[in-house]
């Protein structure tokens, strides 16, 4: 009988043999095909992944494959090169990969009915694309006279420069050839905007979009639109990487400094740096776009002491005519007193474009009314009981909420400790400046746009059409706000309540920092009328604050990069992060402790492995989480030493509540 070797989704780094039921006769083309199997007392959806002659064991003990799926084409060679990357490289079993990538409705066994599409909005009438400034024409002649195969471009472009427009063209480029373009956003709230202009631009081009928002069926209809060819440009988030294109000629990943393209539970795995490997394994062109580069990024593209890994294109100057760039300038909070958090220069900004009618940006990257409810009398903190945090209040719906686990409850009337009924809040949030704001301007329309305001996709198009509808005056955001957005009318934005990440002890902070507040300030003055930022701070001498106000990224970047080079950090190091959580930390501590004694890791003398230590949070969700750092100045001596070191770990016994996971080039400690 004929047998199949077929990926499952368990954590375990084997294949299994199924015998291939009577009536059905594979071939090589149909590797690649989903297949339903009995396992264990259950059945699941696997993925052929060869017709082997003979089984490692005896045919008797072989089960037979209940069906074979032929509901879709099977999936392409390079599609599982591309699984078989993120295995090797991010240390996940294959099958893992293979079926945690796949829409959940092609891996359930009783798949949603699917429905037609549904028609498409009215899209508004089509109108010549812009004349390009004269550095995206430059930009785009460098990168089409590089002419086909794979070449990884950093485009470096401030904001408002014309990135979009940039990748626009080289859309239609890749149309015109018969190919497929594949375009990442880091977000879904920047869907919307973006999905509007490119059908807009390209109506026939089958455009799909991928995210976690869409309905099963139709991210499974949007995913086979894209197999089968149909679509010929797909718009998604990280996810969106693994979906199979077999004409694939472009891709595309915007803003790719954000963190948010990095899954931080399952398979946790960088989409930018997937994409990377898809494009080269492919031989197609990527354009890495963003106007504050991470700083990997960066150094590919600019370190001199080795070959560039990226070509780096530069836009300086904004592609609307007579736009520039803000002007940024400190506030020193130390010599101005604040009025609940706002200094008197930025409340008379304010004030000047209320009488302009213009509209002003609050940035705040804090949500709820404030970041704790504390008692005067006693010191009784809101903590949460579940985590090594403090509840957040929020006062508009009386609520007190944990950011990090959802632990949630009502806000008491009176200290749970000494009874006392005077608790305050201490600390701001957005629901609170909103309150302040609402008091000092009281003619003034003000909207908050935050994880609260807009949870969903529609609540957020709402917000956003009210913002282009000139329906606010005054609009109070996290980084919701920061990035991605076109508001014509937004002329200020004022920054509050950053200095808190100039002197964290996460050494990626400032680089974090820098990008959020050049993002943010880039929401201002896009179009015709002149922007401004305020930034209060304590510290307007610091390095980070005087790069922001010249606008000068390079200079920030190869700042970082120095000092990152002296301590011996990312990009030039290579690290791994072995995390493990218990219900009580002293497991968590034995578990990572056997794991730094493998016997083997003296041989690898290029690795290091730093003790275990408590995790920042070290408690969330009623687990005591640590964590071990591994080291190596060798990308390839770090792989090979957690593929080795992969079998130690799985043979370590540890209690039965304990997770633990390995990470790969973390970004988060």
């Amino acid at each position: 009988m004929q047998i199949a070797r077929v990926a499952l989704d368990v954590p375990l780094h084997r294949f299994f043999d199924y015998l291939i039921p009577e009536g059905e006769l594979l071939s090589s083309a149909d590797v690649g095909l989903r297949v339903r199997v009995p396992f264990g007392s259950a059945s699941r959806i696997g993925v052929v992944t060869s017709l082997p002659e003979r089984s490692d064991f005896p045919v008797a003990q072989l089960k037979t494959v209940e069906a074979v799926l032929r509901d879709l084409p099977p999936l392409p060679p390079d599609w599982f090169r591309l699984s078989e990357f993120c295995s090797a490289y991010y240390q996940v079993p294959l099958g893992e990969v293979m079926l945690s990538t796949l829409p959940a409705g092609l891996r359930r066994l009783n798949p949603p009915q699917a429905r037609a599409s549904r028609n498409r909005a009215k899209l508004p009438p089509a109108h010549e694309p812009p004349q390009l400034t004269a550095e995206q024409e430059i930009a785009l002649q460098r990168i089409v006279e590089s002419g086909s195969g794979f070449k990884a471009y950093l485009l470096h472009g401030v904001t408002g420069s014309g990135k979009t427009e940039v990748y626009l063209r080289l859309v239609e480029r890749a149309l015109a050839a018969g190919q497929q373009a594949l375009l990442l956003v880091p977000e879904i709230n920047l869907t919307p905007q973006l999905e509007a202009r490119i059908a807009a631009r390209f109506p026939d081009a089958g455009l799909v979009s991928l995210h976690s928002e869409l309905t099963e069926a139709a991210r499974t209809r949007n995913w086979k639109a894209a197999l089968d060819g149909t679509a010929r440009i797909v718009l998604g988030t990280r996810l969106a990487i693994f979906t199979p294109l077999p004409e694939l000629g472009l891709i595309i990943v915007d803003e790719e400094h954000d963190s948010s393209f990095k899954q931080q539970d399952g398979m946790r795995y960088s989409a930018r740096d997937v994409a990377v490997f898809r494009a080269r394994d492919r031989g197609v062109p990527i354009v890495l776009g963003s106007a504050t580069p991470s700083l990997e990024s960066w150094a590919n593209a600019t370190d001199s002491r080795t070959p560039a890994r990226y070509t780096l294109l530069t836009l300086a100057e904004r592609a609307v005519e007579n736009a520039r760039l803000p002007v940024v300038q400190r506030i020193d909070t130390r010599l101005e007193k604040l009025q609940d958090g706002l200094s008197g220069a930025l409340l008379l900004a304010i004030e000047k474009r209320l009488a302009r009618a213009e509209q002003s940006l609050v940035f705040l990257n804090r949500r709820g009314y404030a970041p704790v409810l504390t008692c005067t009398s006693c010191g009784w903190i809101s903590h949460c009981q579940r985590c090594a945090a403090n509840l957040v209040l929020h006062l508009a719906d009386g609520r007190l909420r944990c950011h990090h686990c959802g632990f949630e409850t009502r806000v008491p009337r009176s200290c749970p400790t000494c009874g006392n009924q005077d608790i305050q809040p201490f600390g701001r949030g957005t629901q609170r400046l909103e309150e302040v704001l609402a008091a000092r301007f009281p003619q003034a329309r003000i909207l908050r746009v935050d994880r609260d305001s807009a949870k969903s996709r529609k609540q957020w198009e709402v917000l956003v059409e009210q913002i282009h509808a000139g329906e606010a005056d005054i609009l109070v955001g996290t980084q919701m706000l920061a990035k991605g957005h076109d508001f014509p009318k937004l002329t200020l934005v004022g920054a509050i309540g950053a200095d808190s990440a100039l002197f964290a002890a996460d050494w990626r902070a400032p680089e974090r920092l820098f990008a959020q507040l050049m993002q943010v300030a880039g929401r201002a003055g896009r179009a015709t009328l002149p922007g401004e930022v305020l930034i209060q701070t304590q510290f307007p001498e610091h390095p980070l604050y005087a790069s922001l106000v010249r606008h000068d990224y390079p200079a920030f970047a190869n700042s970082q990069l120095e000092e990152r080079e002296q301590a011996g950090f990312p990009p030039y190091t290579y690290q791994a992060m072995l995390r493990a959580e218990a219900p009580l930390m002293a497991d968590s501590l034995a578990f990572l402790a056997a794991a730094k004694a493998w016997p083997l890791a003296t041989g690898h003398t290029d690795v290091m492995l730093y003790d275990p230590v408590p995790m920042r949070l070290a408690r969330r969700a009623n687990f005591e989480r640590a964590q071990l750092l591994i080291e190596s100045p060798s990308r390839r001596a770090l792989q090979v030493f957690l593929g080795a070191w992969g079998e130690w770990l799985d043979a370590i016994k540890a209690p039965s509540k304990l997770r633990w996971h390995l990470e790969v080039d973390p970004l988060e400690f």
